[in-house]
């Protein structure tokens, strides 16, 4: 299945896509806008070019498991999706995949703009790449 990732931002959000065998994933181009409505609309875009079969949403939840202010933009962002596309939407727990990312983009050698520019897209495919793990080994979910 074809699976698209949102790591959802107040000005960037990053994309990735797997392919059909959910084995790689890859960043996408990141969305650079405020406004959720729009954000939204290149999301259900991208998930149409991209023939994406499910959305997964990054829950960004504080440490200790609760929710916060990001948090709850993201349960708004997923309830705007499902009334804009009929993909199955996952919340799914994104806790430190921004510093994962960074930690990748570091050991490339990739700093400055270049690095803001994908920045949301890795943690995108971060995400992406947590959750096909997940699935891989947790079928009956």
């Amino acid at each position: 299945m074809k699976i698209m990732a949102i790591d959802y931002g107040d000005a960037r959000t990053g994309l990735a896509i797997c392919d059909k065998t959910e084995f790689l994933a890859r960043p996408l181009p990141q969305i650079n806008e405020k406004s959720m409505v729009k954000v939204a609309d290149q999301i259900v875009t991208a998930a149409q070019q991209n023939q994406a079969e499910m959305l997964v949403l990054g829950l960004p939840r504080n440490m200790d498991g609760t929710e916060g202010a990001r948090a709850q933009k993201s349960r708004k962002l997923a309830a705007l999706l499902e009334q804009k596309c009929d993909l199955p939407i996952q919340l799914w727990d994104e806790r430190s995949t921004t510093i994962t990312a960074a930690g990748i983009l570091s050991e490339n050698g990739t700093f400055g703009k270049k690095r803001k520019d994908i920045l949301d897209s890795v943690s995108a495919t971060v995400i992406l790449e947590n959750f096909l793990s997940f699935r891989k080994n947790n079928p009956q979910k």
